[in-house]
């Protein structure tokens, strides 16, 4: 399976190496991935449902750990550190999380939501510096202005799209070096998904992003690079114009012209 090449010299900030993850022994929802992901580009995963895509996704920052049956192998590097032993509540922080439905703390207020990570994690931090955080991280999602009047009601109150902005400031106010969105838009209307779709454009100058999709479409619109799974293998990973344009291997071809999916 053949790598992406960076051109102009950077280091991969993520590193897969013959990563695998299975939940029952014997049988791998992922099967030996391996691929580098660059600094400040958004990487869209694409595939037929129950093809790994989320199993992926969810082994870079440790989600599998919660589950005892869930088996990774291989090595997953953030920043030359293996992620698979480190701490893992370290690595969440290096590799931020935002899920497919929206999910801010309902009994959290807004401004409390975006520093859930901080208190979480135990981390203690001054009034000036928790003002600062929570104005920069909601400024980063374009959402200040619309909640600025409103911090102390709880995140539940917003909208669906607002909510997701809110999950997404929240993972942002770690200061993550990997944002990771299992299908951040599915849940929401085409006018608040044209929004996220905005704003991952702006943050990926800050961020590098890793986003799961069911949208063909949307991984043409927003994404630099494209990887195409199946059956627990990634069959593809290449610049996504020309993966669309020419994809060099039939199954991407079928997928993508919706003989399957």
């Amino acid at each position: 399976m053949e790598n992406i090449k960076e051109t102009n010299g950077a280091q991969p900030i993520l590193q897969l190496k013959n990563v695998s993850i299975s939940y029952t022994p014997g049988k791998k929802a992922v099967d030996n991935v391996s691929a580098d992901i660059y600094p400040n580009t958004i990487t869209a995963i694409m595939g037929p449902s129950g093809c790994g895509k989320s199993t992926l996704l969810r082994g870079i920052n440790r989600m599998h750990d919660l589950y005892p049956n869930v088996k990774t192998t291989g090595e997953i590097y953030l920043k030359g550190r293996n992620v698979l032993t480190m701490n893992a509540m370290e690595v969440r922080r290096m590799a931020g999380m935002v899920f497919q439905q929206p999910n801010p703390f309902p009994t959290m207020s807004i401004y409390d939501n975006v520093l859930a990570g901080y208190s979480l994690n135990g981390i203690r931090l001054g009034k000036k510096e928790k003002d600062e955080i929570v104005r920069e991280s909601l400024h980063s999602v374009a959402l200040w202005d619309e909640v600025k009047d409103v911090m102390n009601k709880r995140g539940s109150f917003l909208s669906g799209g607002q909510q997701q902005r809110l999950c997404i400031a929240r993972t942002l106010a770690l200061k993550p070096e990997v944002l990771l969105m299992d299908e951040p838009t599915s849940a929401l209307d085409p006018i608040s998904t044209n929004k996220i779709e905005e704003l991952l454009l702006g943050l990926k100058r800050q961020f590098t992003i890793i986003i799961v999709t069911h949208n063909m479409s949307q991984a043409a619109r927003i994404s630099d690079n494209s990887m195409f799974m199946f059956l627990g293998e990634l069959i593809e990973y290449n610049n996504t114009t020309q993966m669309f344009t020419k994809p060099k291997h039939k199954k991407t071809e079928e997928y993508l012209t919706g003989v399957f999916g």
